[in-house]
């Protein structure tokens, strides 16, 4: 059974797992044999996706922020004391804002920051104790725009940048303790963030710009698989897209690439995204507007 089962008998934690990738990596994870414990800000939504499980172990959802870090760190403990260990932690949770940064509020660019990076840092504080009990792994989402940081996209770059420097930083603290960090990354995969992307017509035109395999958005059952794959193997970084791993070995030229392309384009599309306000993406992002109301 076991061999069939990866996961038999192991505890997984997955933030943002409301829907998108957290949602369908969860259920990745508990078709593997996994019990899952959903974190996220979407009540209904992370109780519809528990119901909904069909692998062979049971699951639990958490209403919780992951900016809040002392709501975070009760979770931890509520999971522990559910299932008993906590094996694997995939911090997905993340929003995203499209538009020029001087007309973004820095309401909205902070909060891409805090739930990205802060709230990436929160919950490997919150359960990183029960990981080194375990010897367990740690997954943090990380993107493309950690390699190639691009326009119109500031606060989302950054946080990615941040949340992949955190990961390199923390595997080599945890390392002689048996802990491995991992970090996954995704190109332009079908979720709500990016198609609530497409819906700036700007941003969208920029991505239609793009060089092949850059402007292309990818199916997310494949990329989920890769990064199931990659948990199982405990990898040290993980590609929803296997040519973001050539993307590696090139990403010191890949800014100046971004900014002859925004050099080459911004001039005409400027005056486009002046206009369209600057609002976290899609149906994620409007959970989190409900959830924490922005200052004007």
């Amino acid at each position: 059974m076991r061999g069939n089962l990866p996961f038999h008998g192991q505890t997984a934690v997955v933030t943002g797992a409301a829907r998108g990738v957290g949602e369908h990596l969860a259920r990745a994870l508990s078709e593997r044999g996994a019990r899952l414990a959903l974190v996220g800000l979407e009540e209904a939504e992370l109780a519809r996706v528990a119901a909904s499980l069909t692998g062979a172990a049971e699951a639990a959802y958490w209403h919780t922020d992951v900016t809040d870090a002392e709501a975070m760190i009760r979770t931890a403990r509520r999971v522990e004391e559910r299932f008993g260990t906590v094996d694997v932690v995939v911090a997905n949770a993340g929003v995203a804002a499209a538009g020029l940064f001087r007309h973004c509020t820095p309401d909205v660019w902070r909060r891409v920051i805090e739930v990205n990076l802060i709230g990436g840092a929160n919950t490997a504080h919150a359960f990183l104790p029960a990981l080194l009990n375990s010897r367990g792994y740690y997954l943090q989402i990380a993107s493309l725009a950690a390699l190639a940081p691009a326009p119109m996209m500031t606060a989302y770059c950054a946080s990615k940048a941040g949340v992949e420097a955190f990961a390199h930083t923390l595997r080599a603290e945890v390392a002689h303790h048996g802990v491995r960090i991992g970090v996954g990354y995704l190109s332009w995969t079908d979720t709500d963030m990016v198609r609530g992307g497409e819906q700036v017509a700007a941003l969208r035109e920029l991505r239609a710009r793009l060089p092949w395999p850059a402007g292309r958005t990818y199916p997310l059952g494949p990329a989920v698989d890769r990064l199931a794959a990659g948990v199982e193997r405990r990898a040290r970084h993980v590609y929803g897209q296997p040519w973001l791993r050539a993307a590696q070995f090139v990403r010191g030229a890949l800014p100046a690439v971004v900014a002859r392309h925004g050099r080459q384009h911004m001039p005409e599309l400027e005056p486009q995204a002046a206009g369209t306000p600057v609002t976290l993406l899609g149906a994620g992002g409007a959970a989190d507007r409900a959830g924490r109301p922005l200052a004007s």
